[in-house]
């Protein structure tokens, strides 16, 4: 059977922050705005006014202080309170696939290979720039890479869904070196303007490089002892922009067509799944969650990852065991998992076991069990 590793992985950090603080000034002069406008409506009883947000609320809410985005003067301008991305004739390359390639070239450089040496790229991520011609195609030709492409969407589990695509691919054969990128930006489908989710997500791509042993030259290796994927339909996470819409003619402003979420179903519904899932993944090959040296979770909400934590091993843990960087760069959906990956097992050694886990929409779960060489 064929050994596979994680030889090498990169991050695209996008060049503009927003602070809570900021981020608190712009909705409110929003809702300022709104309440003004509606003011009638509110005194008639017919509407209720926006209530303001605060620093304080955000940071108890989801233990996010800031995040990093492609765009910022139009998110924060509170007579639009979305980003403003120039666009780009057909024969330049996309927003989506700039970024994806930038991190594609850290990665295949942490692991000592070129674009040459890619014939498979998987484009993982919540959302897609366009339909077709396929992101993962251009972005493999960005790269100059051979063999084939695809994307895949499954939601903020695309990224360890897409790497057990390419380990898979690895194994059989049908792929000699893969690339799993995950451009994601989530700041174009965020509604900015719902007190209750405009702070959740950021910018980012991650990408991973996925070979074999014997090809494998990276000082940096991890084996992949093994992959496990689960989903179960749910509503409560749900984004119904899409193609279909301009013939349903569907309102494009309306508020289903961004990100929504039942937020307190979600906690209620993820946590067991996501601690189970874990659990019975170790079982399967003869692990124990207290074996484990360091988690790599979906980077969404910060109670909600401690709890995963504390039903897997019993007791609450710190940052040298589940390593957060949702403070730093909110949750930016797939990539999450895997910027934790990447900023922080450089101090692992031979033999240290470590779990990559993501968890969002669909219901879906997604785990890579994967030990230090």
């Amino acid at each position: 059977m064929t050994r596979v590793v994680i030889s090498g992985t990169g991050l695209y950090q996008p060049p503009h922050v927003i602070t809570n603080a900021e981020l608190v000034e712009a909705f409110n002069a929003y809702a300022a705005l709104q309440n003004e406008k509606n003011a009638t409506a509110i005194a008639a009883g017919e509407i209720t006014a926006m209530t303001p947000s605060s620093v304080e609320f955000i940071e108890k809410a989801s233990g996010i202080r800031q995040r990093y985005v492609l765009d910022k003067a139009g998110v924060l301008d509170p007579t639009r309170m979305y980003p403003r991305f120039a666009e780009r004739p057909d024969n330049q390359i996309s927003l989506m696939a700039e970024i994806a390639a930038d991190a594609a070239r850290k990665a295949l450089a942490a692991a000592g290979k070129t674009g040459a040496d890619v014939d498979a790229v998987y484009c993982a991520a919540a959302n897609m720039q366009r339909a077709y011609p396929a992101m993962a195609v251009e972005i493999q030709q960005a790269i100059g890479a051979g063999g084939y492409g695809f994307d895949m969407n499954v939601a903020c589990s695309s990224a360890t869904f897409a790497i057990e695509q390419a380990v898979n691919a690895v194994k059989s054969g049908s792929a000699k070196c893969a690339l799993v990128v995950n451009p994601e930006i989530t700041s174009a489908h965020l509604e900015w303007r719902d007190r209750d989710c405009h702070f959740i997500f950021g910018d980012v791509c991650t990408a991973v490089v996925i070979e074999a042993t014997d090809t494998a030259t990276s000082s940096d290796q991890w084996e992949v002892l093994g992959t496990k994927l689960a989903t179960q339909f749910s509503n409560a996470i749900r984004n119904n922009f899409g193609f279909m819409n301009r013939s349903e003619d569907a309102d494009p402003n309306a508020r289903d067509k961004t990100f929504r979420q039942e937020g307190r179903k979600v906690f209620k519904e993820v946590v067991p799944m996501a601690a189970a899932h874990i659990e019975n993944h170790l079982k399967t090959l003869n692990f124990e969650p207290t074996q484990v040296r360091r988690y790599w979770l979906h980077q969404a909400n910060l109670g909600m990852n401690q709890l995963v934590l504390k039903k897997l091993v019993g007791r609450e843990v710190g940052d040298d065991i589940a390593p957060l960087i949702l403070d730093t760069y909110a949750n930016t959906a797939s990539a999450g998992s895997i910027v934790s990956f990447h900023e922080h097992h450089g101090d692992m050694v031979a033999g240290d076991l470590g779990v990559i886990c993501s968890f969002g929409a669909g219901y879906s779960i997604g785990s890579v069990i994967a030990r230090k060489l």
